[in-house]
């Protein structure tokens, strides 16, 4: 699938190439400290996201843009087309840079570049994540079909799967 560009005037942000894979690394594990101790115990593991991880999502698709701040990288989200729909994936922003909008504009960034229905999935114990993707039009997805989308699009855990939940924007039909 090749993305296409809306018009979005966003010079903070750009794509991730193989050198931001150090901060790629760091933003998730930073940003992700925020589970701990809400997500299952048995799903929090430190790094929450190894770096072997980290790679083969890339392997497997999942193209990364950034948002820099004074010529730094300090958030980060991944978009994933997977044929009918695209995933927004692994959404970051470092902890210190939190409540700046940076989230938000990556986002809206992102929506911009599919014309497909697009599918988050979270865990069910991030409040703070449904809300937000809440306050940006997202919806919560039943039960049954979060289990359903999660099997047919994502590679998770059965573990990850019961205490996960799905968000959809306007374009997806249940």
């Amino acid at each position: 699938m090749r993305w296409y560009l809306a018009d979005v005037s966003a010079t903070d942000i750009r794509p991730c190439g193989a050198a931001d894979l150090p901060a790629l690394f760091s933003i998730v594990n930073d940003a992700a400290q925020a589970y701990k101790g809400v997500i299952p115990a048995d799903c929090w593991h430190e790094p929450y996201m190894p770096l072997d991880e980290l790679k083969q999502g890339i392997r497997d698709g999942i193209v990364f843009w950034g948002y820099e701040a004074d010529g730094e990288l300090v958030g980060v989200m991944g978009i994933q087309d997977r044929g009918e729909v695209s995933l927004i994936r692994h959404a970051y922003v470092q902890t210190v840079q939190r409540r700046k909008g940076i989230g938000e504009k990556l986002l809206k960034y992102l929506e911009g570049m599919t014309a497909k229905p697009i599918l988050i999935g979270t865990w069910s114990a991030a409040a703070w994540a449904i809300a937000f993707y809440e306050k940006n039009g997202y919806r919560p997805l039943s039960r049954p079909e979060t289990e359903r989308l999660l099997r047919k699009y994502w590679s998770i855990p059965e573990r990850q799967i019961e205490t996960s939940v799905v968000l959809a924007n306007a374009s997806w039909k249940s």
